[in-house]
């Protein structure tokens, strides 16, 4: 390893997140790790002051630890003032992060990975000794999706549905993934395996929603040629419409809302009404706790009952 660089505090010099995050010296690393994996795995962050990689990390690992809700505990160790431990597993760079379960390393990765990876990682973790598909999974499946990290994502929510076809959260999930690479089919045969009974769950609406959107979006047009039609006319409210759905299914949520609300403000009967349905399937798909949600039903509010 080298010890090139300047001593600066890295970002696993501080405790935080209680006792699922500390940081241990040789003598503590028997009870800190081995004997704490016994009933929970356990992260070993091997890091130094030195090691400017480490600095991205480890904030992520602890962002993601915590995010676990005790699923999984993360204990860091610099290798500067404890090398002993490293040494015998043979850490030859770093950051390097190990798992330890059972009291035994079984998993581990080099380098300052993306977030969507760590939840990906810790989903493997986890699920080995819990029913797959739990929470925690979810929850880091859905942490990689909103990273943009589809493949990650699929990979977990797809092994939830090979454990239990009913799970419509992973199903909602895996088809969003599908959606996210533009494959609509795959994304409406997955929402297919949903049991009419759950049709009506807030993920599954919450997909097949952006499903529908993704299909308008294909017939909507180019958005530099629907920016043009509104600067020439600003009363062009079809083209405002169009753009609104076009923005929509770039991901460009703030826009898309604010061309709706600009037609429910300027003609709340336009086309029956069709701006404001609009907005709310937009509200569907993206969830109710998403920014865009919040902000566009406050102005919605607004022009309606003002």
């Amino acid at each position: 390893m080298s010890m090139e660089g300047p001593i600066l505090s890295g970002g696993g010099a501080a405790n935080g997140g209680g006792d699922i995050i500390k940081n241990t010296t040789t003598a503590e690393f028997m009870r800190d790790v081995v004997e704490a994996s016994q009933s929970v795995p356990v992260l070993v962050d091997f890091w130094a002051p030195w090691c400017g990689p480490c600095r991205q990390l480890t904030p992520m690992l602890e962002n993601a630890v915590r995010a676990a809700k005790g699923a999984v505990k993360l204990v860091k160790l610099n290798i500067d003032e404890h090398p002993e431990i490293p040494g015998q597993m043979g850490v030859q760079s770093i950051p390097a992060v190990f798992a330890f379960k059972g009291g035994q390393p079984v998993d581990g990765f080099m380098g300052a990975v993306p977030e969507s990876q760590i939840n990906a990682f810790i989903a493997r973790l986890t699920a080995d000794g819990d029913a797959a598909g739990g929470a925690g999974d979810l929850e880091a499946a859905e942490a990689a999706l909103a990273a943009g990290d589809a493949n990650a994502a699929a990979q977990i929510f797809g092994q939830a549905l090979q454990e239990d076809r009913e799970n419509v959260k992973a199903a909602a999930g895996l088809a969003k993934c599908y959606l996210m690479t533009g494959d609509l089919a795959r994304a409406e045969q997955t929402l297919g395996l949903v049991p009419p009974d759950k049709a009506n769950d807030e993920a599954v609406a919450s997909a097949r929603a952006e499903l529908e959107l993704a299909k308008k979006a294909e017939d909507a047009g180019d958005i530099t040629a629907l920016q043009e039609a509104v600067a020439a006319d600003p009363n062009d409210l079809q083209a405002r419409f169009d753009l609104a759905v076009a923005l929509g299914a770039k991901g460009e949520r703030a826009g898309a809302a604010d061309a709706l609300l600009f037609i429910v403000g300027k003609d709340r009967a336009w086309k029956d009404d069709e701006a404001r349905k609009q907005l709310l399937q937009f509200f569907e798909a993206w969830g109710p706790k998403d920014p865009a949600t919040l902000q566009g039903r406050q102005k919605l509010s607004s022009l309606l009952f003002s």
